[in-house]
């Protein structure tokens, strides 16, 4: 690992740490050449995914996208960041287990608003006007109202069955 004080290639882990996450490795390090203290962190690489977009168009996947849209939606909401981190991961990880490679733009929208569903309900209204396009209140109301009906599973708990 290179220094980021000198340069220097050789270094000397002196300390390992497994994240609260277990996703990743914190590695404290001492540079051979100047003495530097520095953290590096060591994770599991992902196949990437693309996405498929409504117009038939594919990009890449970006979780800076998927982590913003959900953070814009839990704005003032009091939803820490660590769950949202988490709900993030946890969106991803199901993306890649349900569809592999290639996901289409409205099946993440569709999990998302799931997670945010369990999670938090002004933030999944305030993510599904995004998604969905509302263009005026009616919209709102419906969903407000189809919200009242939904059975609210909480974010935490596993599916026991699956219907539909």
């Amino acid at each position: 690992m290179q220094c980021p004080k000198c340069g220097c290639l050789e270094d000397k882990v002196i300390d390992s740490r497994q994240s609260r996450d277990g996703l990743s490795i914190r590695r404290r390090r001492i540079c051979q050449g100047c003495g530097h203290r520095f953290t590096t962190y060591e994770e599991i690489e992902r196949a990437s995914i693309k996405v498929q977009k409504r117009d038939g168009r594919t990009e890449q996947f970006e979780r800076s996208k998927l982590l913003g849209g959900i953070m814009k939606a839990c704005e003032k909401r009091p939803i820490p960041l660590s769950t949202i981190e988490r709900l993030t991961d946890d969106i991803i990880s199901d993306l890649e287990h349900t569809f592999g490679r290639v996901v289409a733009s409205r099946d993440i929208g569709i999990a998302v608003m799931e997670k945010l569903h369990s999670l938090d309900e002004v933030a999944y209204v305030r993510y599904a006007s995004v998604y969905r396009q509302f263009q005026d209140v009616g919209e709102f109301i419906d969903t407000i109202k189809a919200l009242e009906r939904k059975v609210k599973v909480h974010a935490e708990q596993g599916t026991l069955f699956k219907f539909g």
